[in-house]
């Protein structure tokens, strides 16, 4: 683990970073560029990362696996004050908060799922009745052609 004299571990370069986390420079820039992280600059312009970023990158990730957006994602981190890392409560609080859009998505699913043999994913197209989207045709009022989208 790199140091500094007088034994305090530095601060991490965007290589360490990326080694560290397993995430990408180009992803680590992203979230830089959309304030989900922070990296200060040396003299030399280089970027320089606290070492709990760490933590907020595997924050990111793992939210991001859950399925949750950037914004959703970063509304979650700018609730933490003084833009701190989050904490193991942190994650117990707002994956909480996540559960009902976890759950709506989990319900549209399995709707799919169940309806899948009557739709072929755009709606209605030239089904005369698909029960996922377009129960009895109640599209075909309004002209031919995909009417709608799911409301995802």
């Amino acid at each position: 683990m790199p140091q500094i004299p007088g034994g305090k571990h530095h601060d991490l370069t965007i290589g360490e970073l990326s080694a560290r986390s397993g995430v990408a420079a180009s992803a680590l820039h992203f979230y830089e560029r959309n304030g989900l992280i922070v990296a200060e600059r040396t003299g030399g312009n280089q970027r320089r990362y606290r070492r709990d970023t760490l933590r907020r990158v595997a924050f990111i990730r793992t939210s991001q696996r859950v399925g949750m957006s950037l914004a959703d994602i970063r509304a979650a981190l700018d609730s933490l004050p003084d833009g701190r890392t989050p904490t193991k409560r942190d994650w117990a609080r707002l994956s909480a908060g996540w559960r009902q859009q976890l759950d709506e998505r989990i319900a549209a699913l399995e709707h799919l799922r169940n309806d899948l043999d009557g739709c072929i994913g755009c709606g209605c197209l030239s089904l005369k009745r698909c029960s996922l989207q377009n129960p009895d045709d109640s599209l075909g009022d309004e002209g031919t052609g995909p009417r709608r989208w799911l409301d995802a």
